[in-house]
């Protein structure tokens, strides 16, 4: 039980700052802004080079950690929009639900958290599973939702929106350059190293209070729905995932357990940002953020009494 406290407790105590700073008024209303554009545009991507241009690709290339993860996210995105079709929802307002659902917060929870429970091996499936959060999920729904505004009338718009996003994301562009320079063989100049380093060991903190002062902001609307994608992001992600990591490909020790925990994660806020671009109504997303990020506090440390982290 220490070692869960020793895990969680950091974690959850720095978001829990960020909220009572904004709440207290100690940092203001644009904090929560601010700083995730210093986290995404700076500190992650700084992580993410170095990760990538200082490891081989023997180290990042696990097709069955891949295919356990990207396979149990893709599952539970396309059942949760199926399942939100069925009722009143557009095609739009489902595919936000299912990403809402598949959408674990690796970047700003998963990379600590499985730095803290799996060492410095745990950054590699950490890493893997944010490119796939980035590449595969959300690319897939983006597509879904421009297929859904548009009445399926311009699919290659859609695609091309998406490949054009993605280009310009920094979280996509920094792992792969850093795979690029790795692939030349060129060994990062001490200076460099170190500066990528410094930068890069701010990511934790400044996520954390970042997600910490996000949470903060009053969630307006019912948010009717939320409930039930906080049970399928917490148990039922979690669950399709682990039967495909420890029984279907027999994932190794580390791999397995990365998979399970990355999965068991909360709702990161890619969705709520996805919604506020296409202006749909977020109060279901953002809720969903909310509660899973408090009730994640338990199935993680379940997770992690199970792996014995």
């Amino acid at each position: 039980m220490s070692s869960v406290v020793n895990v969680i407790l950091p974690i959850f105590g720095l978001i829990l700052i960020g909220y009572l700073c904004r709440r207290g008024g100690v940092l203001g209303p644009n904090a929560a802004s601010e700083l995730n554009r210093f986290v995404v545009w700076l500190c992650l991507p700084a992580l993410l080079f170095k990760a990538t241009a200082t490891a081989s690709w023997e180290q990042l290339w696990h097709p069955g950690f891949v295919l356990s993860y990207s396979l149990g996210t893709m599952i539970v995105f396309a059942l949760t929009l199926l399942l939100r079709r069925r009722g009143t929802r557009s095609l739009a307002d489902a595919s936000i639900d299912g990403l809402s659902a598949a959408y674990a917060n690796t970047g700003y929870i998963g990379i600590p958290l499985c730095l803290l429970v799996l060492g410095d091996a745990g950054l590699e499936p950490a890493l893997i599973a944010t490119l796939l959060v980035v590449f595969v999920l959300f690319s897939v729904a983006v597509v879904c939702i421009e297929v859904g505004l548009q009445q399926g009338a311009n699919l290659t718009q859609a695609v091309r929106k998406v490949l054009l996003a993605l280009a310009k994301n920094p979280l996509v562009a920094s792992p792969v350059l850093g795979a690029l320079w790795a692939a030349a063989g060129l060994p990062l100049p001490p200076p460099l190293l170190q500066f990528l380093g410094v930068l890069g060991g701010a990511t934790t903190p400044c996520a954390l209070v970042s997600l910490g002062l996000f949470l903060a902001h009053r969630q307006a609307g019912s948010g009717e729905g939320a409930t039930g994608l906080v049970l399928i992001k917490l148990l039922v992600h979690p669950a399709i995932t682990a039967v495909l990591a420890y029984w279907v490909f027999e994932l190794p020790p580390l791999w397995a357990h990365s998979a399970l925990l990355l999965s068991a994660l909360p709702t990161g806020t890619g969705p709520y940002m996805l919604a506020e671009f296409y202006n749909r109504e977020a109060s279901v997303v953002s809720r969903t953020i909310l509660y899973s990020t408090i009730a994640s506090v338990a199935t993680l440390s379940l997770c992690i009494v199970l792996i014995g982290g």
